[in-house]
């Protein structure tokens, strides 16, 4: 897909789906617990291969390119007793190491096979009681394989125990899931670093409606799109108190970029203003630990503004979608931004002039895709395989559309 050179339009309102996040964590419980009304649920690729799969009573459960259903239906289909399941994904999904959730499963005694290499889907899954309640897992692995065993706790019977060992990495992810389950009367508790959740005795769960807050990751990118067009964007059903960890691209684009947000209670609706005659920092110093799915749409932003940035707290990107840091450091230097990386970091080290004809390659990543996109304001560029956009938000460039202008070509 090619991108013209684009100005940005003011004043234009655009509704985001529902959090891939809340909605994926919400179907697990919605399938172990009944008496659960979603509104809202993201519609993104990913959610509606969890949705097909949990409708399904296959044996076979292919979830593609979907990361965060493969490690929620590890633990799912580890406790029903005496149903085989073959949990199985696309050729990188192969390649993305779930060894410490299936390891954890393990030590509580789930009955759990590798069907090709060790460490790695497809998985014979073969569902069992689960007694057991406390178990060890690394802290600072994906926040979505504690997330996965926390989902599950509430349905074990003696409930369970986490010990988080090491630094915690993207906690606000685990807090989220917490809150979650609290909502659904499950008693839990975060001290240290020590998750406790009770068995849920309850048999008659009230009914619940719960309408998913929209996705505030891809929110990020009109934080963007605002931060290089200078113009008013507003986004519905946006809450001030969010339990995503990336709302906290709110407070990170007012700080470096000179972007206010201001909530309308009322309509759930946020405006994103940008301030007069702001002054862009001189160097971006961030650590992204909590919040590293955003960290793609910064990096893109400050080179596209020349400003010189080193954002930490990055180490689960080499095991997302793609080496994200990788990719990072490869489709920056289009840009003639030069960088520097390490396994949990990337630094700037130079700005050059970009390249004359600029295609972004993606790399099965959505968030390649997306993060890349606002540089259009500058520049035009092409985005490779625009498609990938699909896995968590399918109406991008519908909705782009809609606040862009082409401008002539200089």
């Amino acid at each position: 897909m090619k991108l013209e050179k684009s100005k940005l339009t003011g004043n234009k309102t655009i509704q985001i789906s529902g959090s891939k996040s809340i909605s994926n964590r919400l179907l697990i419980m919605e399938s172990l617990f009944e008496n659960i009304k979603i509104g809202n649920l993201s519609n993104s690729q990913d959610t509606q291969l969890l949705k097909k799969a949990l409708s399904e009573d296959s044996e076979i459960v292919n979830i593609h390119h979907a990361g965060t259903a493969m490690r929620f239906l590890t633990s799912y289909y580890s406790i029903f007793e005496r149903k085989t399941t073959i949990l199985t994904g696309s050729g990188r999904m192969k390649e993305r190491p779930i060894k410490n959730l299936v390891n954890a499963l393990r030590d509580l005694g789930a009955e759990i096979e590798y069907l090709e290499n060790e460490g790695f889907p497809p998985l014979k899954i073969t569902g069992k009681k689960i007694t057991e309640n406390k178990v060890d897992v690394p802290a600072n692995i994906s926040s979505q394989f504690i997330t996965s065993l926390l989902l599950i706790a509430g349905k074990l019977e003696n409930g369970l125990e986490i010990h988080l060992l090491g630094e915690v990495t993207s906690r606000s992810y685990i807090e989220m899931t917490l809150n979650i389950l609290v909502k659904f009367g499950i008693r839990a508790d975060f001290t240290g670093n020590i998750i406790k959740v009770e068995p849920f005795k309850d048999r008659d769960l009230p009914e619940i409606n719960y309408e998913v807050e929209s996705d505030w990751s891809s929110a990020s990118y009109f934080y963007s799109f605002c931060a290089l067009g200078r113009e008013t964007i507003h986004l519905k059903s946006f809450y001030r108190e969010s339990t995503q960890g990336d709302s906290v691209i709110a407070k990170i684009y007012e700080e470096f970029f000179g972007i206010k947000t201001i909530f309308a209670k009322e309509e759930h609706t946020i405006t994103l203003q940008p301030k007069p005659d702001f002054s862009f920092p001189e160097k971006i110093i961030l650590d992204m630990n909590n919040c590293p799915d955003i960290a793609q749409t910064l990096c893109v932003t400050a080179s596209t503004l020349c400003i010189p940035f080193e954002i930490s707290g990055l180490g689960t990107l080499k095991v997302k979608e793609t080496d994200r840091l990788l990719a990072l450091h490869n489709e920056l230097k289009k840009l003639g931004t030069y960088t520097e990386i390490t396994d949990s970091s990337i630094k700037s080290i130079q700005f050059n002039d970009p390249e004359e004809d600029i295609s972004i390659k993606t790399y099965q990543d959505h968030r390649m895709a997306m993060s890349f996109a606002p540089y259009c304001l500058f520049k035009e560029l092409t985005i490779e395989d625009e498609n990938v956009v699909e896995k968590s938000y399918p109406m991008f460039w519908e909705d782009l559309s809609t606040i862009l202008i082409q401008t002539n070509h200089e």
